[in-house]
């Protein structure tokens, strides 16, 4: 196989996404993960989630029946934290919740791996972890997003997180909480994908708020995005003006 079969072509994914505001909606994770965010809050994101046609309405998992009522009928999909912010859960636990919110009709399972158990070198542990809950929510014919918390990893950490979540199952692997110590950066996505080539998505999110900051991530080789500006950073691509939109803040 020509090497250059395996290699992503981040300036054709990037120009493809950058085309129209659709095509950009369309790789933005729409999010809501306040501890404080009301169920008016999380309604008001999925409608414009539906709206916009964004890859998923992300939210906490209380949330899951909300969202999954709220977008019947839209083929948006919705998408739910497991183990988040921390990734410190009993790994049963992470599996439960994994299990709980496809039961209900969650597409997009976004989860936080063991960082403490990645740092202690525990690499066993943190890929049995990710292997089982892939298992599970690709039964369910959900995807599994794993999220490194780049910002407290070590570059020998990134590189040995990202390719212990991609063999074990992972569909994307993903920056970062948004509310650790910092967010996604263009040379952390430049890293991550060098890893995954074109075998696994990789999703920026933590601190993205502007359309220059997404055409940033995409150069570098994101293939999704999160945002809670994701109304934002569209407007922006169209030539609208958004004041009134909320700024982003955590994620």
């Amino acid at each position: 196989m020509a090497a250059t079969s395996i290699v992503f072509d981040a300036s054709a994914f990037s120009a493809q996404a950058l085309s129209s505001a659709r095509s950009l909606a369309a790789v933005l994770d729409h999010t809501l993960l306040k501890a404080d965010a009301t169920r008016t809050q999380v309604e008001k994101i999925c409608a414009e989630a539906a709206e916009y046609r964004f890859a998923c309405a992300m939210i906490n998992p209380f949330w899951t029946e909300v969202a999954i009522s709220a977008l019947k009928g839209t083929g948006v999909p919705v998408g739910v934290v497991v183990g988040f912010p921390l990734g410190a859960s009993l790994p049963s636990s992470k599996l439960d919740e994994a299990d709980r919110v496809t039961k209900i009709g969650a597409h997009d399972v976004d989860m936080v791996l063991n960082i403490g158990a990645l740092k202690s070198e525990d690499f066993k542990t943190v890929k049995i972890e990710i292997a089982q809950i892939a298992s599970l929510v690709h039964d369910r014919g959900a995807i599994l997003k794993v999220i490194l918390e780049t910002c407290l990893l070590t570059f020998e950490e990134k590189l040995r997180a990202s390719e212990i979540a991609i063999s074990a199952g992972a569909d994307f692997i993903k920056t970062s909480t948004g509310f650790s110590t910092g967010g996604a950066t263009a040379d952390d996505i430049q890293l991550m994908r060098g890893v995954a080539g074109t075998r696994a998505g990789v999703k920026a999110s933590g601190g993205i708020r502007t359309l220059e900051d997404a055409r940033a991530m995409l150069a570098a080789g994101a293939t999704r995005i999160g945002a809670s500006a994701s109304v934002r950073i569209v407007h922006e691509l169209s030539g609208k003006t958004d004041a009134n939109s909320t700024q982003a803040t955590g994620y």
